[in-house]
């Protein structure tokens, strides 16, 4: 979205306006103050508090076992961070699966608790009337179709989603299910590009793609992945920005070194007992 204007919070509706003036979305995940602060800073239109915390954050090995009290804590941290962007929240699995009425209330609880602008629920066709009843309460939802993490199970893995024609017609049916539902915008998370670019076409709500081609209306990557401080397998549709992790290890290996040799603190980073020193 342009920054030509004032820095003004963004709000949902500026999600469809930046559609229609063919202006790029920008988003990244966030999990924590600083992060939050650095990437509004930059411009950043959108900060998610992904449940891939699970991963980045708290060492699952998937996002299955993330709760509610363990993503809140992280949402609070982002949206003092954020003073622009829009954050929204992810709904962990577990917390809606059982129905509108369990969704509503999960949904509740992060926007009484957190702050955050809107939540996140992955799910096309089956996760319509949830979307619908947290969108009638009066909170902006945003979807995720393709590859769902949730549900990595019973997709047997990050296989990509929307190939051959039957996959496309299914990609289509979730994307225009979410649209139905109230989504303001839905995220397409490792989708053939081409198909990606269709769906974006039809669509009258933003799509914001990871894995899935430069068509979409936005982009989001997680941060860790995106400036280099993962550790281990990068998906392929990542591309590295900065390499945080050497940065971080090169200037944690000379602090150590500094500490053993005693070369800090130094005197001018030491107090006297000299008054008004």
């Amino acid at each position: 979205m342009s920054e030509s204007a004032p820095r003004k919070r963004v709000r949902i509706r500026h999600f469809a306006r930046a559609k229609a003036a063919g202006e790029k979305i920008t988003a990244l995940t966030a999990y924590d103050v600083i992060s939050a602060q650095i990437f509004d800073e930059a411009g950043i239109d959108l900060l998610l508090v992904g449940d891939s915390a699970a991963n980045v954050v708290y060492g699952y090995d998937s996002t299955l076992p993330v709760s509610m009290d363990e993503l809140i804590p992280l949402a609070k941290a982002v949206t003092r961070g954020a003073t622009r962007a829009c954050v929204v929240a992810d709904l962990p699995f577990g917390s809606y699966e059982r129905g509108p009425e369990q969704a509503l209330d999960t949904a509740v609880r992060f926007m009484k608790e957190t702050g955050v602008t809107a939540i996140k629920l992955e799910g096309g066709e089956r996760s319509a009337a949830v979307i619908r009843r947290i969108v009638d309460a009066g909170i902006p939802v945003m979807g995720h179709i393709g590859y769902t993490p949730q549900a990595e199970h019973g997709l047997g893995g990050h296989v990509v989603q929307g190939r051959g024609d039957d996959g496309a017609a299914k990609l289509m049916a979730d994307a225009l299910a979410v649209q139905e539902a109230g989504a303001f915008a839905v995220v397409l998370e490792m989708v053939p590009a081409e198909i990606a670019a269709q769906v974006t076409a039809k669509l009258e709500i933003a799509t914001i793609g990871i894995g899935a081609g430069a068509g979409c209306d936005g982009q989001i990557l997680v941060w860790t992945d995106a400036f280099g401080m993962s550790a281990g397998r990068i998906p392929s549709f990542v591309r590295m920005f900065a390499n945080v992790r050497e940065t971080l290890l090169q200037a944690a290996t000379t602090y150590r070194d500094e500490v053993r040799s005693g070369g800090f603190p130094n005197e001018r980073e030491s107090f006297t007992d000299a008054p008004n020193a």
